[in-house]
């Protein structure tokens, strides 16, 4: 316990002393105002979770006498990530309750992933999701009031609607996810607390951008607080940025977040291992809500380094779950051309 105790002492005051004040305001910028509802204002810290796989790899490397490895797990275990929520298993709003609890209580910003809609993944890596529309519809509401009065940044679903454009769903379930989304937005932004970014893809997946557009508006993009772009993917920062800035311009100007967990190396040769696991990436860009761009909001890292994206090969285990090697390899490449 001692040493544990010892380790999340050193990650809060590493990150006392070396994160920055970040704002969840809308832009002064002369850009075209956002369609969509107020953030709040006040400035704040991302949150560290002080538990979690990397936290306990740290720990287990330090116990066998590997401290270089321990070090290098420590830039992952001493950022904020995402807290992913991805069933109706047992305990999974008291976790939420807590994590929001937790955060307010330190003075800091959570980053939650809802990853529930029916036929995620189109039977993919990650396939699953809930039964019904009803039972997500009854999911979302619960999760809201887990969170209710509380502040936080939530990731609503991602791949939901390029897997939608994409033709992965028939025209009728592409309908009811259109609509499941476009409520799930309307009962999150209740909370006035709660900042919310709808999930648009990738730069390398729909690329055309006027088509991503039409299918965010009936999403609902325009109810919530802007969108996310490469979540749990490997495109560079500059390309996410440039696409982004497009697909904003015919979004009234929406702002966007960066997942830059995993793009520090950018993308690797299109293939099965373009998008699950691929060898030689690195961490990106470090968390921060303080971009220097008027439309970028934040670059997050929404995607938990060092979890799977799935059984693809190389002894990966299922998507979702923690793979030290691979953590490893993302940690040991970080610095490289993300940005």
């Amino acid at each position: 316990m001692r040493r544990r105790r010892l380790l999340l002492l050193v990650v809060t005051v590493a990150l006392a002393a070396g994160a920055a004040t970040v704002w969840v305001s809308r832009s002064d910028s002369p850009d075209p105002a956002p369609v969509a509802r107020p953030s709040p204002t006040p400035p704040t810290l991302l949150y560290v979770e002080p538990t979690g796989p990397a936290v306990d790899q740290v720990l287990a490397y330090e116990a066998a006498g590997r401290i270089a490895d321990a070090a290098l797990i420590r830039r992952i275990a001493e950022r904020p990530v995402a807290a992913w929520f991805a069933d109706e298993g047992p305990g999974h709003l008291e976790r939420a309750r807590t994590l929001v609890t937790d955060a307010a209580a330190a003075g800091r910003l959570p980053v939650l992933v809802l990853y529930h809609i029916p036929h995620r993944d189109c039977s993919g890596e990650s396939a699953g999701g809930a039964a019904t529309a009803s039972a997500y519809s009854a999911w979302i509401s619960s999760i809201a009031r887990a969170l209710d009065g509380r502040r936080a940044i939530v990731i609503l679903e991602p791949d939901s609607v390029a897997q939608a454009v994409q033709g992965c769903l028939s025209t009728a379930q592409r309908d009811v996810r259109y609509a499941l989304l476009g409520r799930a937005i309307d009962t999150l932004a209740a909370n006035p607390g709660l900042t919310v970014y709808l999930d648009g893809g990738n730069s390398a997946w729909i690329t055309d951008t006027a088509l991503m557009a039409t299918a965010l508006k009936r999403a609902g993009v325009a109810r919530a607080d802007g969108f996310a772009l490469n979540v749990a993917n490997f495109e560079t920062t500059k390309a996410t940025t440039a696409y982004g800035t497009r697909l904003s311009k015919r979004l009234g100007g929406a702002r966007f977040v960066i997942d830059t967990s995993r793009n520090g190396n950018g993308p690797t040769a299109k293939g099965h291992h373009h998008w699950c696991n691929p060898p030689s990436r690195a961490l990106g860009e470090p968390p921060t809500l303080t971009t220097g761009r008027s439309r970028v909001a934040g670059y997050l890292w929404i995607k938990r380094p060092g979890e799977s994206d799935g059984a693809c090969g190389r002894g990966a285990p299922p998507a979702g779950r923690w793979w030290p090697a691979y953590a490893l390899e993302l940690a040991a490449r970080a610095g490289g051309r993300g940005s």
